[in-house]
């Protein structure tokens, strides 16, 4: 598998299994091959277009995760990381919530959350996408902690 492999303009496939977190635990993160159509597409549909419009290159903070590692990160059991299916990222110089506005409103998702943002904090928290090949179902939730609203709340 080549890691430097470009899944569109701007993003590898390195970056989208990276993790310091399973580094650091000795996981190897390496993806099946038939999770890399799911890469793509979120590259293309979600990545891609959230940085043509706010013209600031960015990383994934976190994306494909394997079961090992998205158990050592507490992540849900049904987490769509596991299938390639979702990114978590910021875009600097940007606030989260507004990241997540602009995206709720020009983007096709299956779902969008707001994770631990604060009110005033603009760099808090962090935005989850997932997209997937059917149906999107176009979830819009805000989380932090055990808080857990429909709809963006700031």
């Amino acid at each position: 598998m080549d890691l430097n492999a470009k899944l569109s303009p701007h993003f590898t496939l390195r970056e989208l299994i990276h993790s310091d977190t399973a580094i650091k635990l000795g996981i190897d993160n390496t993806p099946p091959a038939d999770v890399i159509g799911s890469f793509v597409r979120i590259c293309i549909s979600i990545l891609e277009p959230v940085r043509s419009h706010f013209l600031v290159p960015f990383s994934v903070n976190s994306g494909y995760r394997c079961p090992n590692l998205n158990k050592a990160l507490g992540g849900s059991k049904n987490s769509q990381h596991m299938l390639g299916q979702a990114v978590d990222f910021e875009v600097p110089g940007v606030s989260n919530y507004d990241l997540a506005t602009w995206i709720s409103t020009n983007l096709i998702y299956d779902q969008l959350i707001l994770e631990n943002y604060t009110s005033g904090i603009p760099n808090s928290g962090w935005v989850h996408v997932s997209l997937i090949s059917g149906a999107n179902r176009m979830q819009l939730l805000t989380i932090k902690g055990s808080y857990k609203r429909q709809g963006l709340i700031a």
